[in-house]
């Protein structure tokens, strides 16, 4: 099945480190979209607008600041309930290979901004306080004229960013193509298990054994470490991946369901609209709305 989410074309040649969009405009009219650059967008003036980051659709307040660290996570604002007429918003699409084994972003100085980088993968929502932190920087960057010092702005904007550890991911790791991880080899085989066998019936007892602990031990160190319940975490990732087939494929609503792990078509629809606040085929068609750009 072709792609439905429009590919971008960013205005960056080889030879550009960063494009800096500074605009005031009276509604959202760009589609949902991907892109291979990195991207820091700011929106100020807009609350009522639908944010949407992946598998996330969230409505933002008078302020929003939305990191995106993968080439391939959609994301896009729309109008939905906002009334504005006046709506800033300051786009910052640039490159860094963060992910390079020899890059300067895995010594010391530039941890916290690799930290940042990887979890913005699944695109990272910032609190209000660090907005304001770095908000007269982000107004002001369109207006630096010399690149090496505007490069340099956006690395302070980013490492001031990269203090907050109160910032969300957004998009679900199976629908952005994250890679588990965690600080606990006992978690990250278990998380390594269900990524692998995510369609099939998956049981407490079998998950806590794997590890060598007591179902119940199991559960107190699996919500401790993940902040979920082993069957949240379950759902939350087979919805993930439901979420990336109805974009990715031609499948029928039910296919999806019962190649995902669930069991009934009901139950994966309540649990989809609980969590997306949409049935799967409105998810579908939000995502459908234009034609591929390449």
């Amino acid at each position: 099945m072709e792609s439905k989410v429009l590919h971008e074309i960013t205005p960056l040649n080889d030879h550009d480190f960063m494009y800096v969009a500074d605009r005031h405009k009276k509604e959202f009219t760009y589609p949902i979209h991907h892109h291979e650059m990195m991207e820091l967008n700011f929106v100020e003036n807009a609350k009522g607008c639908q944010r949407v980051v992946g598998d996330s659709s969230e409505v933002i307040g008078d302020y929003d600041l939305v990191l995106i660290t993968s080439p391939d996570l959609e994301h896009g604002w729309e109008q939905a309930h906002c009334t504005s007429d006046d709506i800033h918003e300051v786009t910052i699409q640039f490159y860094i290979f963060f992910e390079d084994e020899h890059t300067a972003f895995r010594t010391n100085p530039y941890r916290s901004i690799y930290d940042m980088m990887v979890r913005a993968k699944r695109g990272l929502a910032f609190p209000m306080s660090a907005i304001m932190t770095v908000y007269p920087r982000i107004v002001n960057l369109s207006k630096i004229t010399e690149g090496f010092y505007a490069t340099q702005e956006l690395f302070n904007i980013l490492y001031e960013l990269s203090k907050f550890s109160d910032a969300r991911e957004l998009a679900s790791t199976s629908f952005a193509k994250v890679e588990v991880g965690s600080d606990s080899r006992r978690i990250l085989k278990v998380k390594s298990y269900i990524e692998n066998h995510y369609m099939d019936e998956l049981r407490l007892p079998m998950l806590s054994d794997m590890v060598g602990m007591t179902p119940s031990a199991f559960s107190r160190f699996f919500k401790l470490h993940t902040g979920k319940t082993l069957n949240e975490y379950i759902v939350d990732l087979r919805l993930g991946y439901a979420a990336r087939m109805l974009i990715d494929t031609s499948d029928s609503v039910a296919e999806i369901c019962y190649s995902c792990g669930f069991n009934t078509l009901s139950n994966f629809n309540r649990l989809f609209k609980k969590r997306k606040d949409c049935s799967p085929t409105e998810f579908r068609e939000k995502y459908c709305k234009t034609k591929v750009i390449v």
